[in-house]
């Protein structure tokens, strides 16, 4: 049986994201590729409508990889604390494609989708780095490259440190390993600073207001589609009333676990997902 090339990322975590890709061989004639999908807490995981399992998951055997393509994965977290995570995927033959969440409340979720796209040129390697959100500055090797989105030519094919940072919201570090032949894509979602944590003392002991009260706007993010879906309720299932987009700023009313309610130009209220929006 004809060996093939497959990429394998795995995820250590030691106080940050650590994502290794290691190379071996396995025997397949089919055009399948693998996935793995780690989250915190535990999570039913949706491919399309198909549900695979909990977290952490690995479609790696041979038997049961997934068929190459482009997906919409989903993430939906045991308990009703956070929201649903989706995104856009594309699984390739012979290839690990790795998601990785951590659920937080309001915009404190952070994680990464890794997947490699083999490449016309069997001799060259292209590093594409994109984040959420958007122009953060990007280090490779304590190098800075670039802002993303931003697309890199021809790194070395070894193992490097990439760095992605904004200011107002967590640096991220990964290990990653950018093989010839092979597009590395690396999607990573920043959270925010949590501010409460970092207080002194005597400030969270002073009469300040609550946050709701502090803070009158929320300023939407950047999202995978563009845009952003206001909802009737406070519920991934309430029907859409409107679209929002980055980097508009709207009233905050009031909020809930995982959901922010704003009022729209209109006067209409909605809630939309802390996810991808800022209270200012």
């Amino acid at each position: 049986m004809k060996k093939v090339l497959l990429i394998i990322i795995s995820a250590i975590f030691l106080g940050f994201v650590s994502f290794t890709i290691f190379q071996y061989f396995f025997k397949s004639g089919s055009s399948n590729g693998a996935l793995q999908v780690t989250s915190s807490p535990e999570s039913k995981v949706y491919l399309g409508d198909k549900y695979l399992g909990v977290t952490p998951l690995c479609k790696c055997e041979a038997s049961d990889m997934q068929p190459a393509g482009d997906y919409t994965i989903r993430l939906v977290p045991n308990g009703n604390d956070y929201p649903e995570f989706q995104e856009k995927i594309n699984i390739t033959s012979g290839v690990l494609t790795v998601v990785d969440r951590k659920f937080g409340k309001d915009s404190l979720s952070e994680g990464a989708v890794i997947s490699l796209t083999p490449l016309t040129d069997k001799k060259k390697a292209d590093l594409l780095v994109v984040s959420i959100p958007s122009k953060s500055e990007i280090f490779l090797d304590n190098n800075k490259i670039g802002e993303t989105p931003f697309l890199f030519n021809n790194p070395t094919e070894s193992d490097h440190s990439l760095k992605v940072t904004k200011e107002g919201y967590k640096e991220k570090n990964i290990r990653i390993r950018t093989p010839l032949g092979y597009r590395l894509t690396v999607t990573l979602y920043l959270s925010i600073t949590d501010v409460v944590s970092q207080a002194s003392p005597s400030a969270s002991v002073s009469a300040a207001p609550t946050p709701t009260q502090a803070v009158s706007k929320v300023a939407i993010l950047n999202t995978p589609t563009g845009f952003l879906r206001v909802r009737g309720s406070a519920s991934i299932g309430s029907a859409e009333i409107a679209r929002v987009s980055p980097p508009e700023v709207y009233e905050l009313v009031t909020e809930q676990t995982g959901w922010y309610q704003i009022k729209l130009k209109d006067g209409t209220l909605g809630w939309i997902s802390s996810q991808y929006a800022t209270r200012q």
